[in-house]
C-alpha cells in the first residue's frame, strides 16, 4: 500500500471514531443537564456499549499496521507537519488503548455514569456515605487502568499522562512544593483580617438576570452562540460535540453573583479554545487541544486575568449596575472590583480567589494519590479532607457538601485531572504576559470593550496548533520561555501583594 492511501485510511478511521465518540458525548451532556432520574441505569448501558465500540476501533490491529507503514514513510519526515502530528498522536492513543481490556473500558463507562447521579444525590443531601461505595469502585477501576497501561514510577503517572502528556507525578509534586512555599505567606498577608468587602456580592442577584448578563458578556468576549449554548448542571463543564456545537454549563445562586458569573467565564475560556481549533482538521489530532493543562490555561486566563481586571469592569460594571440595580445602585466600581478580588481562604474550590486556588488543588492532588496508592481508604476520605483543609487553609467544612462532595470529578472517574488546573494557572500567567508584550496594554483594550486582540493572539499562538506541539513546547514557543511557576507568583504578588508590602 502506498503511504498516501494508508494515510487516507488512517484519517478516515480517526474521523469515524471521533464521530462515534461525539454520540457518547451527546448522551453524557444529556445526562448532566436533563436526563430523567429513571433513565440513568439505561444510559449507563448505552455509554458502556459505545465505550466498547470505541475501544474496538481504537485498538484495532489494522491501526498498528497503518502506523508501522506511515512511520517509515516520507509523511513522518517533518515532525510538525499535519500528517506527522496525526501519525504520532494516533500512535500514542493506539498504544494506550490496546493495553486496556474492553471489559475494563466498558465497566468504567458504566460505573461512572451511575456514579455521577449518586454523587449529585449525595451532594444534595450532604451525605458522603451515599457516594462512598461508588468511589470505592472508581478507585479500584483506576488502579486497574493504571496497571494495564503501565508506568515507570507511580500508578498516578499512568492516569496523569492521559490528561497532560509528558508530565510526571514527581514534577507536579515539585511544582506544588514551590507554590506552597510562595503562596502560604501571601495568603496570610493578603487575607482580610476583618476588612471584609465581599458582602455586596451576597446581595440578591436574580438568577434569570444573571443568566442574561453572563450570556451577553460571553458573546462580547468572543463566544459564538450560533455555535454554542449555555445550560445549567450540578457540576459545570464544557463539551465540544462537533465543529459547530460547543456547549457549556454553569450553576447560579441568587446570593452568589461571582459563583455563577466566573463559572461562565471559566467555561467560556474552554469553549473559546474549542471554537478556535481548525475545523478543517476536526476528527484528527491536529484538530484537538494539546492537553488538559493547556485547556485549563484558557479557562483560567479568561476567568481571572481578564474577568477580575479593572479594565474588564470599566466596560461591564455600568451594564451590571443597570441589570442588578437593586443590588448595585449604591456600589462604586472600585469597591465592586475590590470585592471580586479579595483574598480570603474559603472552603469551595470554584469560588476560591486566585491566591488560594492552587492550595485547593494541592489538597485534591495529595488525596487522590493516597486513594490510588491505598494509603487512604474511601471510608476515611471526609476526615482526611477536613484535616487537610484545617492544615492548609485553616478551615474545616461543616458538612460533606462543602467538603469532599463539592466536586464531581471523582464521580466521573477523572482521577489525575485536578493537577491540570494548577498547570493551567502556570501556563496562563506566562501566556497573558507574552500577549501583553506582543499587542500592548491589555487592560486599556478591555476597558474599551476590545477583547479581539487577546483572542486573536491566543488563536494564533495556541488554538491553531492543535496537537502539533506538546504543551511545554507550545508555551516555550509562544512566550519565549519553558513552563515556569515564577511568572504566576510574580503576577499574584503584583496584583495582590502590593497593598500588604509583599
Amino acid at each position: 500500500m502506498k503511504p498516501e492511501a494508508a494515510y487516507d485510511e488512517l484519517i478516515r478511521r480517526s474521523r469515524e471514531e471521533t464521530l462515534l465518540a461525539s454520540c457518547a458525548d451527546v448522551l453524557e451532556w444529556d445526562e448532566e443537564t436533563c436526563l430523567p432520574r429513571g433513565g440513568v441505569a439505561y444510559r449507563s448501558e448505552q455509554l458502556a456499549l459505545l465505550a466498547g465500540l470505541l475501544h474496538d476501533r481504537g485498538a484495532d490491529p489494522r491501526l498498528g499496521e497503518l502506523l508501522d507503514l506511515l512511520e517509515a514513510s516520507f509523511l513522518s519526515a517533518d515532525p510538525e507537519s499535519a500528517a506527522a502530528v496525526n501519525i504520532r498522536e494516533i500512535r500514542r492513543a493506539y498504544e494506550r488503548e490496546r493495553r486496556l481490556p474492553r471489559r475494563l473500558v466498558e465497566e468504567i463507562a458504566r460505573v461512572t455514569a451511575l456514579a455521577q447521579q449518586a454523587w449529585a444525590d449525595a451532594r444534595d443531601a450532604g451525605e458522603y456515605e451515599r457516594f462512598r461505595p461508588w468511589l470505592e469502585r472508581i478507585v479500584r477501576l483506576a488502579r486497574e487502568e493504571a496497571e494495564a497501561v503501565g508506568y515507570t514510577d507511580t500508578p498516578y503517572d499512568a492516569l496523569l499522562e492521559d490528561y497532560e502528556p509528558g508530565v510526571t507525578t514527581r514534577e507536579v509534586a515539585r511544582l506544588f512544593e514551590d507554590l506552597r512555599r510562595e503562596l502560604v505567606p501571601l495568603v496570610q498577608a493578603a487575607s482580610p483580617s476583618g476588612r471584609r468587602r465581599t458582602a455586596v456580592l451576597r446581595r440578591e442577584y436574580p438568577v434569570d438576570r444573571q443568566r442574561l448578563f453572563a450570556e451577553a458578556v460571553a458573546a462580547a468576549i468572543g463566544f459564538d452562540l450560533d455555535r454554542g449554548r449555555i445550560d445549567t448542571a450540578a457540576h459545570p463543564f464544557c463539551t465540544a460535540l462537533g465543529p459547530g456545537d460547543c456547549r457549556i454549563t454553569t450553576r447560579f445562586a441568587a446570593r452568589d453573583f461571582p459563583g455563577g458569573f466566573f463559572t461562565v467565564l471559566h467555561e467560556v475560556g474552554h469553549a473559546l479554545y474549542e471554537q478556535g481549533l481548525d475545523s478543517a482538521h476536526y476528527g484528527t489530532p491536529m484538530g484537538e487541544p494539546a492537553s488538559l493543562g493547556l485547556h485549563e490555561s484558557q479557562s483560567r486566563l479568561w476567568e481571572n486575568l481578564v474577568g477580575r481586571s479593572a479594565g474588564f469592569w470599566r466596560q461591564f460594571f455600568p451594564r451590571a449596575r443597570a441589570v442588578f440595580h437593586e443590588a448595585l445602585h449604591d456600589v462604586k466600581q472600585d469597591a465592586f472590583v475590590a470585592a471580586l478580588n479579595q483574598v480570603e481562604p474559603s472552603l469551595i474550590r470554584i469560588g476560591a480567589d486566585e491566591v488560594t486556588y492552587n492550595l485547593h488543588i494541592l489538597i485534591r492532588f495529595e488525596l487522590e494519590q493516597a486513594l490510588l496508592a491505598d494509603d487512604l481508604r474511601p471510608a476515611d476520605l471526609p476526615e482526611a479532607w477536613n484535616s487537610a483543609y484545617r492544615a492548609t487553609l485553616g478551615l474545616t467544612p461543616a458538612n460533606d457538601r462543602d467538603g469532599c462532595l463539592q466536586d464531581g470529578h471523582w464521580g466521573e472517574g477523572l482521577i489525575g485531572y485536578f493537577p491540570t488546573y494548577t498547570l493551567g494557572n502556570v501556563y496562563a500567567a506566562q501566556l497573558f504576559a507574552a500577549a501583553g508584550r506582543a499587542i500592548g496594554d491589555l487592560d486599556a483594550q478591555f476597558g474599551r470593550g476590545d477583547f479581539s486582540g487577546l483572542l486573536g493572539w491566543l488563536r494564533e499562538q495556541v488554538h491553531a496548533h492543535g496537537r502539533r506541539l506538546t504543551a511545554a513546547r507550545l508555551i516555550a514557543r509562544a512566550t519565549g520561555a519553558p513552563p515556569d511557576w515564577r511568572p504566576l507568583v510574580e503576577s499574584l504578588r503584583t496584583r495582590y501583594g502590593e497593598s500588604v508590602g509583599l
